[in-house]
């Protein structure tokens, strides 16, 4: 049977996972009265919750006698290691453009990796049936974009095809015909070539790795040359050739619409699971004993941000989750970096914390929220970006920022970035009474950055970022212009207390939760911190007045979400993680602690 593998690729929310299930559907992979999920790619919890895709995923359909294996590609930045990891494994690309947003900071990043591949791609604009749709002007986008990519001849000669996932037709023409996504199956068989296949025995590069609790270790790949079955004995390769393990293949798992099935054989050009291995990792070679050559693995882009992750050892440790040594965190971050490529774990300065690095906040918070679902607490230190010594001099990294904004902000959003370093580098419109503004901003000034700017666009910004390059250090930067509100003791806060304090800034507890001393409870209006008392109840006396039994009316309380607290503190503060609550605090909980270890970085 001829074969095609293709990844799609597109900038988040522009609808790949959307485009999958349509084509699923129609390709007859599901049964007539099958019940089957919205989105049925996003597999996990936190895609779903989200609405975002975060692991590539593998599927793949019939059409017309051809077997289409088709990967899902994450669309945001933060989950760009993903991406690169599995253009090795495809063939051709399918890039999906919004028809009213146009090409965006991820699909410059997608497309520069396809591209430098080599792959041909294939141009689908969705969602035409949008009212502020734009497609003559987004395919002049796209052009621009690929001849500032360096395309080839070859590449620029791209095929377009127009249409809208949700409606589930696409066509070589905006105006339809409105049938089917039968055009665009066809155009990939047309357009994306064979699988090359190599001679020479079994060789297989792993791409991606997901554990099973039957099978163990289960290692995706595409088959470079040879074959491989049930039982045969291969071994394992690192980059460097040497040997990793020797083992025997258990099975050999095939992709068939979204369900894996062993098959007998795998080929070569087709993309397959193994299963019997238990070291084997992303970027090793899986090979017939004979091969002693590894397939090169390209290289990753190295991560820029980096967070402390440590043993939650505050007053309330323990009493929420079940995972708290910092033997089983370890465990379970080794456990992360071996299948994600863009994660890099290393030692902390003490023994019960471990630096983690990875791209950005957003793949640092997910990997988090995983963890507290799984029973763990920790507390998380403020990101720190990673610099980097190039020619003896210190370089930070930066990166362009997108930001889609109503005309009458645009002042306050450019006003406040320039605050941070940033570089204004293009302005324009996109559409009516919105602006689109394209910056080069230190990544260490966009963390944090996100919330500030939704209240001061009311919400109505799109904010997309990417990573540019590395440039010279450029300075020092503004903190947090506000002070927090401390608990001075430990107890159950009190309605009374809080609606006290409600002059001093806005409140981030509610009334009858356990906060002990040094806990954060609020934002001081001011920039110094101040130690307040949540515990301190009405003195009840056995006088009643109207005037004297004023009621008691909290203000909602400014809860942060996991990201926006690992935004919020500043370097003296943890954000304290377990699997109900979500909790600020000071390093050093003890009042004269806090001043000692002020006074010293003062005179340091």
């Amino acid at each position: 049977m001829s074969l095609r593998n293709i990844a799609i690729i597109a900038h988040v929310d522009h609808g790949k996972t959307t485009l999958i299930d349509v084509l699923l559907k129609q390709s007859g992979s599901f049964r007539e009265n099958e019940r089957v999920e919205e989105r049925a790619m996003d597999s996990n919890d936190i895609e779903r919750e989200r609405g975002i895709t975060i692991l590539a995923k593998v599927t793949s359909l019939l059409w017309k006698d051809t077997r289409i294996n088709i990967v899902d590609t994450p669309g945001h930045a933060d989950f760009g290691g993903e991406v690169e990891r599995i253009l090795s494994m495809v063939d051709g690309v399918v890039i999906l453009v919004d028809a009213a947003e146009g090409p965006m900071p991820q699909t410059k990043f997608v497309l520069g990796k396809a591209l430098a591949q080599g792959l041909r791609p294939i141009v689908a604009i969705n969602k035409i049936d949008k009212s502020d749709e734009r497609h003559l002007e987004v395919l002049e986008e796209i052009f621009d974009l690929f001849i500032a990519l360096d395309a080839s001849p070859e590449q620029l000669d791209f095929p377009v095809l127009y249409g809208s996932a949700k409606q589930g037709w696409m066509a070589a023409e905006p105006e339809g015909p409105k049938e089917s996504l039968g055009p665009l199956l066809d155009k990939v068989i047309e357009h994306v070539p064979q699988p090359s296949v190599e001679e020479g025995a079994f060789r297989m590069l792993v791409t991606t790795i997901e554990r099973n609790p039957f099978l163990g270790r289960i290692l995706t790949g595409r088959i470079t040359s040879g074959t491989v079955k049930a039982n045969d004995p291969i071994h394992t390769l690192n980059r460097e050739g040497k040997e990793v393990e020797k083992g025997r293949v258990s099975k050999v798992l095939a992709f068939r619409g979204l369900e894996r099935t062993p098959v007998d054989i795998g080929e070569a050009g087709d993309i397959v699971a193994i299963a019997g291995l238990v070291t084997s990792t992303v970027a090793d070679t899986l090979c017939a004993t004979s091969v002693t050559k590894p397939i090169a693995a390209k290289p990753i882009d190295p991560p820029t941000l980096s967070v402390t992750f440590r043993i939650n050892d505050g007053p309330l440790a323990g009493r929420e989750g079940d995972k708290v040594q910092s033997r089983v965190i370890r465990e379970r971050l080794m456990r992360e970096a071996e299948g994600n490529v863009a994660i890099r774990v290393t030692p902390g300065d003490d023994n019960d914390s471990y630096d983690v690095a990875g791209r950005g906040e957003l793949q640092l918070a997910v990997l988090i929220e995983n963890m507290r679902r799984e029973g763990f607490e920790l507390t998380i230190g403020r990101p720190k970006v990673l610099m980097q010594d190039i020619d003896g001099v210190r370089h930070e990294p930066i990166e362009e920022v997108i930001i889609d904004v109503d005309d009458e902000f645009t002042g306050a959003v450019v006003q406040k970035l320039t605050e941070r370093k940033g570089e204004l580098t293009d302005m324009r419109p996109s559409g009516v009474g919105r602006t689109r503004i394209q910056l080069l901003v230190p990544t260490r000034s966009l963390i944090g950055y996100q919330p500030e700017l939704l209240s001061d666009t009311r919400g109505t910004a799109i904010f997309n970022r990417l990573f540019h390059s590395f440039v010279p250090y450029k300075g020092e930067l503004p903190g947090r212009r506000t002070g927090v509100l401390i608990s001075n003791g430990t107890g159950q806060s009190v309605a009374f207390a809080l609606w006290n304090l409600e002059d001093r800034g806005p409140i981030m507890i509610d009334a009858g939760v356990d906060i002990y001393e040094g806990m954060i409870v609020g934002e001081h209006s001011r920039e110094n911190d101040l130690e307040v008392n949540a515990l301190k109840g009405k003195q009840l006396t056995n006088i009643r007045t109207t005037s004297k039994d004023e009621a008691v009316r909290l203000t909602t309380p400014k809860k942060l979400t996991l990201e926006q607290s690992l935004g919020y503190i500043a370097e003296d503060e943890y954000v304290e993680v377990t699997p109900k609550s979500i909790r600020l605090r000071k390093i050093w909980l003890d009042p004269n602690d806090r001043k000692r270890m002020s006074r010293a970085a003062k005179s340091a």
